[in-house]
This record gives C-alpha cells, structure tokens and sequence, in this order.
C-alpha cells in the first residue's frame, strides 16, 4: 500500500509571524533575561559593600568587551521590558486590540527601546 502525500505544517521557516507574536516572545525573553541581569546588578551592590578590591574587580569585568555587551544589553532588556509592559497595561485597559494599532504599538517598543538605550548610554559617557 503506497503512503499518502500529505501536507507539512506550517513551521517557522514558513510562517511569518507578526511583530506582535514577536514582540511578545521577546518580552519573555527579556525577562529571563533580565533575571540573570539581576545577578550582575547583585554582584555589582556585594562588590560596592566588599571594599576596594572587590570592586575593582567588578571593574575591571564591567569595562572589559564582554562585561559591556552584558550591560548593554540588560539596559536594552530593561527597555524593551518596560515599554512592552506599558502596552500590555494598555491592553488590561481594553485599548490597542486593533490590528493597526497593535502594530504600530509594536513598532514604538522596538524603536522606543532601542532609542532609551542609546540615551542612557550617552547620558553614562557624557556624565
């Protein structure tokens, strides 16, 4: 008996997701993410209160390429977190459900994410 042919499920090579789906997977991964920044943020306040050694080693690893990227990225985290959590308060209100507009909110996080971290940056190499 031959086997039937039959169709493949839509799979992520194939479906495109919208920025809202993604917008919302990202929120997740931010705070995860933002969980484990939490250890650095910890490490940074024991080192503080440890005296001058400690934290000059915390320092030394916060200037370093890698401590940077981590940084940097828990501040986008962070962003991201915040605003994305502004929409789905907006949400809770009952505002935003439209297609449009939940689209354009998506667009805003991102953008609005993205520009809050440059300006804390700026802001912490300006200062």
């Amino acid at each position: 008996m031959a086997q039937a042919e039959r169709p493949l499920s839509p799979h992520l090579q194939v479906y495109r997701l919208p920025l809202t789906a993604l917008a919302s997977i990202t929120h997740r991964i931010t705070g995860i993410g933002l969980g484990f920044g939490t250890i650095l943020l910890a490490w940074w306040l024991v080192a503080a209160a440890g005296g001058p050694d400690a934290y000059a080693h915390f320092q030394w690893f916060a200037g370093s390429i890698v401590g940077l990227v981590l940084l940097f990225g828990f501040t986008w985290a962070l962003m991201f977190h915040l605003l994305n959590g502004l929409r789905h308060l907006f949400w809770d209100a009952g505002w935003g459900f439209d297609i449009k507009v939940s689209h354009q909110a998506s667009v805003f996080v991102v953008a609005g994410s993205v520009l809050l971290t440059v300006i804390v940056w700026a802001a912490a190499f300006i200062l």
